[in-house]
């Protein structure tokens, strides 16, 4: 927040956030400077000193971008602990996870907007929450002032608490990641030096801001560099992905960034004609991460618009955690289609280390292991959980402590970082591992009309492979389920020598997904198992029959 302010009284005038907002097809911009934010931060967080002290927990419930920066600053400002999260979606897990965020980070105040206070209010009436605080900072905040950026009191240690980021996993027992004041100093410079980010780099994107690739890489670190950051909502790149490109294009971007899926989603739905109208020459730095990234995307999508500008060595895979603040790699060299995984650069913020999860040894470079990471952008653990953070976070190696076990599987290669799949997603099969993204490309590849996918394992006397598969929205009913089922299973059989226990097409939005994109496997192993799906087609073995008939009568 120091340097915040510091950028604020050197260039008051100077944009901050460049809000882009969707009328009649067309995006218009929205500018906040560096003077009007800070402003609104030190008028914000003197009026949440009137009802929170010091580190407590206050939830970040908003949807717009503006007041989400202002009401995240704010909190850090004061020193409190800002928690950011999706607000309501009327989705009943999606609910539910905030009630589990409110309930596990004791949250004592709710920010909000005046667009989601009913829906706010009645979620935490209901849930049992009706004596926290819900503020709306649309409303009740004085104008920006002209004043110095003074501290409301001195200024936080690096080893406190900033905000709790919460991850991915169960909705009844959310995990909130304590992100210090240190973690992100670090964080910022281990940034600045993987990507060669400066004072003319221009960031921008629509990845939602409680997320941490959206939070620190789009919004924080811009702000920490005194650069403008030009941003869409979620929802406008998934009605028209054209509208990110052409906001790198129009607004001269060098630093934007998405999952794997997002690329994939602008080589399958931008057309030619749309493409000659971009410039794209000073994209410098397109990051993907947040997910497994696939090389073949990588290499489609720089072929795809190199017409428009773009250059090769543009595309940037990246890996990170929200354990690790952000960032622990990115870069490396160009990916081939025909490599298995994408090398996703040198280690940036952290010692990395490959360890056999089962023994704890280190493992020689080329071997696949535990990624293992270590470093000031490390998180100090898991709110309220100290026998995980133990666990998870304070593992030692070498004689060494300190050391954050990822659950990530990957191995290092010439200095670089490959990432291969999750310990827990792994599929042992007649004694060979056989990883859920692997299975779920090859599926996706059988047919136009497939949209999102997971795969998983179910127990028996052996693991059973079981496809998920959504349909396009209309596409199955003009279409031999039955014959396009024996297609994907005969195809899964080719590829990776494996006989699936069962395959369902189920309708679109089916596949649950985390709000980075990433899928859930482990929720719908549970769903399915529990005979919560309701498939427009399924084939299932007799043995994994008998697991739903028995999870059914349970």
């Amino acid at each position: 927040m120091d340097v915040f302010h510091a950028r604020a009284a050197e260039a008051p005038g100077k944009d901050a956030l460049v809000l882009l907002a969707e009328h009649g097809g067309q995006l218009h911009p929205e500018r906040l400077t560096y003077g009007d934010l800070a402003g609104r931060v030190r008028a914000l967080a003197a009026r949440l000193r009137a009802h929170a002290a010091p580190g407590d927990r206050v939830l970040i419930l908003h949807s717009s971008r503006r007041l989400f920066a202002t009401a995240f600053l704010a909190c850090l400002h004061a020193r409190l602990v800002a928690v950011p999260a999706a607000p309501p979606g009327g989705r009943g897990h999606h609910d539910e996870r905030i009630a589990g965020i409110i309930r596990d980070a004791a949250a004592g105040c709710v920010l909000t907007e005046t667009a989601h206070a009913a829906d706010v209010s009645q979620l935490l009436a209901r849930t049992g929450f009706g004596q926290v605080t819900c503020l709306l900072t649309d409303t009740g905040v004085q104008p920006p002032d002209d004043q110095p950026a003074t501290a409301l009191s001195p200024g936080p240690a690096p080893d406190e608490i900033a905000y709790l980021q919460y991850t991915s996993g169960s909705t009844r027992e959310p995990r909130g990641v304590m992100v210090t004041h240190g973690n992100l100093a670090a964080t910022m410079e281990a940034i600045r030096g993987a990507l060669g980010t400066g004072p003319a780099s221009r960031f921008g994107g629509w990845l939602p801001l409680h997320h941490d690739m959206g939070l620190v890489g789009q919004l924080l670190h811009p702000l920490w560099l005194g650069v403008p950051t030009v941003m869409l909502t979620p929802r406008t790149f998934v009605r028209k992905p054209f509208h990110w490109l052409d906001t790198v294009s129009r607004y001269g971007l060098t630093v934007s960034g998405a999952p794997d899926f997002a690329y994939e989603m602008c080589l399958r739905r931008i057309g030619d004609p749309k493409i000659a109208a971009l410039d794209l020459s000073r994209w410098r730095t397109a990051v993907n991460g947040g997910e497994p990234v696939n090389p073949a995307t990588l290499t489609a999508f720089a072929e795809r618009f190199a017409p428009a500008g773009l250059r090769p060595d543009a595309l940037t895979p990246a890996y990170g955690l929200a354990e690790a603040t952000l960032l622990v790699s990115a870069g490396g060299p160009a990916s081939s289609a025909a490599q298995s995984t994408a090398p996703c650069g040198a280690p940036a913020s952290a010692e990395v280390r490959i360890v056999d999860p089962g023994t704890g040894t280190e493992l020689p470079d080329g071997r696949t292991g535990e990624i293992w990471v270590r470093g000031d952008s490390v998180a100090h653990g898991y709110w309220g959980r100290p026998l995980e953070t133990a666990e998870a976070f304070d593992v030692r190696l070498g004689g060494r402590g300190g050391y954050l076990r990822t659950g990530d599987l990957g191995l290092l290669a010439e200095g670089q970082l490959h990432v291969t799949g999750r310990i827990k997603d792994v599929i042992v099969v007649a004694g060979r591992n056989l990883y859920p993204q692997d299975v779920e490309r090859t599926v996706q590849q059988v047919s136009a009309v497939f949209g999102p996918a997971t795969v998983f394992a179910v127990p028996g006397a052996r693991e059973r492979v079981v496809v998920v598969q959504e349909l396009r929205a209309r596409s199955h009913y003009d279409i031999d389920l039955a014959s396009l089922a024996a297609t994907v299973e005969a195809r899964i059989g080719e590829e990776h020598e494996v006989r699936t226990g069962g395959l369902l097409f189920v309708r679109p939005g089916t596949v649950r997904r985390t709000t980075s994109g990433k899928v859930e496997r482990s929720a719908m192993r549970g769903m399915f198992l529990r005979g919560e799906l309701s498939p427009l087609h399924q084939r299932v073995d007799r043995e994994v029959e008998q697991l739903l008939t028995a999870g059914a009568r349970s």
